[in-house]
């Protein structure tokens, strides 16, 4: 029996008690006063009010059924928040395996096989079974382990391939994939059942010590630069260099001027991969919100590769993001195999430093690891972060934020700033200090009246 058929039937016996009482009182010889009394006032009004709870409670025990809102049943809940809000990562590096394995080539549909399955963590079925609704893709390329950051190299002309890979990609499969450039699309496509997809590069060493390369790339559709990647470049310090016993420099002067050039154009700037110096003055300088597109908790594991308490809470108090990653090997700091449990741990780490689910995202690395942990093997497995997290207590409103929210609202926090930064200055035309220019003037007529050492 339901718990409103229970609410009526109690109803219906009150009501029948009292009418066989004054029956009985009848037969005795007492007087029944038919005039309205206190008391049956009162038995009418208490009947009406519970009769009243009844219907009420049928109409939110079927509402309840139609709904489906068991609030202990965790999967349900989550398919039906990830329908509703968009779950956007913040570092997927499919693009570069595209680059490794099959030299950027992606019309050969026997050999990708992105429709119907790779045996890589990315793939559509995959993507569409873990509820993906957006995702920032990498662009990375490797450092190349130069000391002479003069030296050329191939890294620009490379990541312009990864750009092409990329808009190819989203062109051939254009049912699946929506490119976005500004964060009211990314919310279009959701609304229209696509994956957002959006371009980020992973080092400032791809954009070849220039500051217009930065602009180049902005205007081709990148939407994030990570400052380093494990090699320390003309701008900051990586978080593999103080590992290693070296002294923590932070951002130099030239990755300053970066900084202000990348909020003037509303580049999201990256700040995973840094050094704690170059988190620490990245977050004095910036006048717009930062992300960490792929990190974890410096106090649940003390690696230099992630975030201490103190950044996080910079990075709250300047309405950044922490989008917590899934690399195995930073998940701990003893190397065990990890859960689905820990990366939770990081996430609500986050929360609680922070004192709120404002400034926690998600950021997989997936194609970007070989070791990721139990139940989160590719990106068909991101449901079961979110249920781990409702077990502990974690309301849909707070998940909505985790899965989305804050990357949108820190996107479009840059957007609005950008806009007035670019109304108040012009393009940065800095240029690193230690820049050798190559030139040769073969008697060419001279811009200037004179020209000194030219």
């Amino acid at each position: 029996m339901s718990t409103s058929q229970a609410h009526t039937r109690a109803a219906d016996k009150w009501a029948n008690d009292a009418l066989r009482r004054d029956e009985q009182r009848r037969a005795d010889g007492q007087v029944v006063l038919v005039q309205p009394s206190t008391t049956s006032f009162f038995r009418t009004w208490f009947a009406s009010r519970l009769l009243l709870f009844a219907l009420v409670s049928t109409v939110l025990y079927y509402a309840s059924l139609a709904l489906n809102e068991n609030p202990l049943d965790y999967a349900s809940r989550t398919r039906r928040l990830l329908s509703k809000f968009p779950l956007i990562d913040g570092h997927n590096d499919l693009v570069y395996l595209i680059r490794v394995e099959l030299k950027n080539t992606i019309h050969d549909a026997e050999r990708f096989t992105l429709g119907e399955g790779l045996l890589s963590h990315t793939d559509i079925p995959k993507l569409r079974k873990g509820q993906v609704g957006g995702q920032f893709w990498s662009l990375y390329i490797p450092c190349t382990g130069k000391g002479d950051f003069n030296t050329p190299d191939d890294t620009v002309r490379d990541t312009l391939e990864q750009i092409d890979t990329a808009h190819r990609l989203f062109r051939q499969f254009p049912d699946v994939f929506h490119y976005c450039d500004n964060s009211a699309c990314a919310r279009k496509a959701f609304k229209q059942g696509k994956i957002a997809s959006m371009l980020g590069a992973e080092g400032m060493h791809q954009v070849g010590n220039s500051l217009g390369v930065i602009r180049k790339f902005h205007e081709l559709g990148m939407r994030y630069i990570t400052l380093t990647h494990n090699c320390d470049n003309v701008f900051a310090t990586a978080w593999n260099t103080v590992a290693a016993g070296k002294p923590d420099h932070g951002l130099t002067p030239f990755g300053r001027e970066a900084v202000q050039e990348m909020n003037r154009l509303g580049m999201l700037i990256d700040l995973s991969h840094v050094s704690h110096n170059t988190m620490r003055h990245v977050l004095e300088l910036s006048q717009s919100p930062v992300i960490f597109s792929h990190t974890l908790a410096y106090t649940l594991a003390p690696l230099f590769r992630n975030v201490p308490d103190d950044v996080l809470r910079d990075t709250a108090r300047k309405g950044g993001v922490v989008m917590i990653t899934f690399v195995e090997r930073f998940l701990t700091q003893d190397g065990r195999k990890t859960t689905v449990e820990d990366v939770a741990d990081h996430v609500l780490h986050v929360v609680q430093v922070t004192g709120s689910w404002d400034f926690v995202g998600i950021g997989g690395d997936f194609d970007g690891t070989p070791h990721l942990p139990k139940d989160l093997e590719d990106v068909s497995k991101y449901p079961n972060l979110f249920e781990a997290l409702m077990r502990r207590g974690a309301s849909d409103a707070d998940l909505a934020k985790l899965a989305g929210l804050n990357i949108l609202r820190v996107w479009e926090e840059n957007e609005r700033i950008a806009k007035r930064l670019q109304r108040q200055r012009r393009e940065n035309e800095a240029t690193w200090s230690d820049r050798l220019w190559k030139q040769n003037y073969y008697g060419l007529p001279f811009i200037r009246t004179s020209v000194v050492n030219p």
